[in-house]
């Protein structure tokens, strides 16, 4: 019998391992406080008898004199706000987070006048990224499956991270209204990223790297507006990434059916979240799917994180997992996942969802 690493390495090179590889997309702080008693990451995947995919990225935060940053905090509607200040030698940047007991979200953007960008040009610091605790990280996780991360940026995708910067309406409107500046604030971004890349990747222990994220979908933006603003800039950072061995898994949590030749187009390995309509998606048909990207790039995700896999009886969720490895699986390439976050599924349903995946053998 394989170990969950092998399995998962096996299915990323599009190649057919002992049984489906199983796992989630990361665990969430309040799952694990709340129903898995309190266990880390790689204990709750090891209790359930899931595959470890584990995401971690130790970045290390650089300020100077030219970009000092400060935060409070303070209560609001049951929520903890944050006020951030940026203090550049050419002006002062704000922004501020919410967050409750589930997660932390954007409510005032740090960019708010065209010109805003140049600072974060001149000013701000490529953080670096602690690389003995990837290593020790890796070995942590051993035989038991994969480690994950991400690279600089609030998302990997510049487009992503430009929405979490701008507003992704604002991103939107200025596409049309003023593209030569869009284009200039996603270099700037890429070539941030760039550097954090060849500062800090080289030859460190990480088995996925990802990139993308949702503000990349066919149900955010249109195929055109994907072919102009995410594919050139999501193409550089995936040959950066092979240039120093490292494998990349392209996020889309949204719908992908319009985008599929666009993200093979960018040179991912893999493509994630294979999203269905239940989860905001509009991947209805597995085998379609499969047939399209399947020769090209592994694939990661499909399984209704809450439809099912939270709401689900044991005996919905074992159907909902031999459909979609007949379907995404065929010829192997695929590793099953929780197509993103959760926060309310039964530990139960978790072990009825490992032991259906052992159950779907090649």
């Amino acid at each position: 019998m394989m170990t969950s690493k092998e399995r998962m390495l096996i299915a990323l090179n599009r190649g057919k391992p002992d049984r489906l590889p199983a796992t989630i997309h990361q665990w969430q702080d309040y799952h694990l406080k709340h129903y898995m008693g309190g266990k880390t990451d790689l204990e709750a995947f090891k209790d359930v008898g899931l595959d470890a995919a584990i995401t971690y990225t130790p970045f290390i935060f650089k300020s100077s004199d030219n970009w000092r940053e400060s935060y409070k905090k303070y209560e609001k509607d049951g929520q903890i706000i944050t006020d951030y200040t940026i203090e550049t030698p050419e002006g002062v940047l704000t922004y501020k987070t919410g967050t409750n007991q589930y997660t932390t979200w954007m409510v005032e953007h740090l960019i708010k006048r065209d010109e805003d960008i140049y600072l974060l040009k001149k000013y701000r610091p490529v953080p670096g990224l602690d690389r003995d605790a990837v290593s020790k990280r890796y070995d942590e996780i051993g035989d038991d499956g994969i480690l994950r991360m991400f690279i600089n940026g609030i998302q990997g995708g510049c487009w992503q991270d430009a929405c979490e910067l701008y507003g992704t309406e604002n991103m939107i409107m200025a596409v049309y209204d003023k593209p030569d500046w869009v284009h200039e604030f996603l270099q700037i971004l890429l070539e941030q990223k760039l550097a954090f890349i060849y500062d800090n990747m080289k030859g460190i222990k990480v088995d996925l790297v990802e990139t993308g994220g949702g503000a990349a979908s066919s149900t955010v933006i249109s195929p055109r507006i994907h072919a102009e603003f995410c594919l050139p800039y999501d193409k550089k950072i995936h040959d950066a990434l092979h240039d120093i061995g490292h494998k990349v898994v392209y996020h889309t949590c949204g719908g992908m059916m319009a985008i599929l030749d666009l993200i093979v187009q960018n040179g991912c390995d893999a493509s994630e979240t294979l999203s269905p309509p239940g989860v905001g998606g509009d991947i209805t048909d597995p085998h379609y799917v499969k047939n399209t990207l399947g020769e090209k790039v592994a694939l990661i995700g499909g399984l209704d994180q809450f439809n099912i896999l939270t709401d689900g009886t044991p005996e919905d969720i074992r159907k909902e997992v031999h459909r979609l490895f007949e379907g995404f699986g065929q010829d192997g390439g695929y590793i099953m996942s929780a197509s993103d976050h959760f926060f309310h599924a039964p530990r139960e349903n978790l072990v009825a969802y490992a032991r259906a995946a052992y159950e779907c053998v090649y």
